[in-house]
């Protein structure tokens, strides 16, 4: 099927658009974005995803405010034959501005939630190099490019008669694009096939942070080896760079060493960052010690990462159009155990006298005795 991608010099396959290289049902592209005030009032993320061998595409928000109350919105339809208009529903995603500034909206609807953001690039895309990869069982379980994005937003949010202005001063944001074969989602729940293994003990951590002169970002996947009794970093990519305008090269981070604190004090808590810190080196020897405060907590198990919630996850079948909406109260045991998983951490970063802001991400399930945890 012809698109208006195919008028575009960037064919890598002998085929349309409307197919990617290869058949693989895992095959997913993401556009995700969040937005957080630097005070620690509000903290939304929200998120469009493609699956062209599913025929679906999804989009989905989760809205936190005052660490009282989540909202979340999520919707999905049949992929074809729009398969070139970003519109799910009330939901769209639009390139204002290649590489500099994208737009995320989502209209009235009948869950109380809308809102206008644009993100515009504080520093260009930093390219994650390598490429995320992983095979299971002889089978390629994860291939995925991704570039991230540290950003400022502007625009609006509205909820409940309520509404956040979005500015440059006081929220920062960051946005990342990722494509290829992709562990999650809907391969979860498939019937018929062999289980995924379960790691002993596994850690995953994102962090991208922007101070006045200078950002970093960094990518871990780590598995904790009972047989060897060591833990297997088997992903790390990470870079330093600089706002627009510097015109100074990214440079690759060739080593991390990260120290972090985790809230155990109450059950649905377990395991919730508390801070920390991290050292890295970039490969022209630069050196960063960065000390990490978390001011904000939004939970994204609800709209799909890492989680099942009443009935939905990335790329399953909905219908040709399906939509629904979801108010937590955080201060609810029952809604945190229901809710309780993969979440961003708004944060403030402090390299020596500067300050800066960002987000972490950071789950530590299993076995991962460096952090006193000896099993699920």
């Amino acid at each position: 099927m012809i698109t208006r991608y195919d008028e575009m010099f960037c064919h890598q396959v002998v085929s349309t658009f409307d197919q990617p290289g290869t058949s693989a049902r895992e095959w997913t592209e993401r556009a995700w974005m969040q937005v957080h005030d630097i005070a620690g009032t509000a903290h939304l993320a929200t998120s469009f995803g493609y699956y062209p061998n599913r025929n679906v595409m999804d989009a989905f928000v989760a809205f936190a405010v005052q660490g009282q109350t989540e909202y979340v919105v999520r919707a999905s339809r049949e992929l074809r034959p729009e398969i070139d208009v970003f519109k799910v529903g009330p939901f769209s995603y639009e390139v204002v501005d290649p590489l500099r500034a994208v737009r995320y909206r989502l209209g009235e609807n009948e869950y109380g939630l809308s809102y206008d953001i644009t993100v515009e690039g504080y520093s260009p895309p930093v390219e994650e190099d390598p490429a995320q990869f992983q095979v299971s069982r002889g089978r390629v379980k994860e291939h995925i490019k991704r570039m991230v994005q540290a950003t400022r937003p502007t625009g609006w949010i509205k909820v409940e008669g309520r509404t956040f202005k979005l500015d440059k001063d006081g929220w920062v944001g960051e946005r990342d694009r990722s494509w290829g074969i992709r562990l999650a989602g809907a391969d979860f729940i498939e019937t018929g096939v062999q289980a995924p293994e379960l790691p002993t003990g596994m850690l995953f951590n994102f962090a991208l942070m922007q101070f006045e002169k200078w950002g970093a970002t960094y990518h871990i996947r780590e598995i904790w080896d009972d047989k060897g009794g060591f833990v297997n970093r088997w992903h790390f990519g990470g870079g330093l760079f600089y706002p627009l305008g510097s015109n100074k090269e990214p440079l690759k981070i060739v080593s991390l060493e990260h120290n972090y604190k985790f809230r155990d004090d109450i059950p649905e808590q377990a395991r919730r960052f508390a801070g920390g810190s991290v050292s890295f080196t970039a490969i022209d020897g630069t050196k960063k010690e960065v000390s990490i405060r978390p001011v904000t907590i939004c939970y994204q198990a609800p709209v799909g990462y890492g989680g099942f919630y009443k009935d939905f996850i990335h790329g399953k079948w909905m219908g040709e159009k399906w939509m629904d909406g979801h108010r937590f109260d955080l201060n609810n045991p029952e809604t945190m155990r229901e809710i309780w998983g993969y979440c961003d951490y708004g944060s403030e970063f402090q390299c020596g006298s500067e300050v800066g802001h960002g987000t972490v991400e950071l789950m530590v399930v299993g076995k991962y005795p460096k952090y006193g945890y000896q099993g699920y």
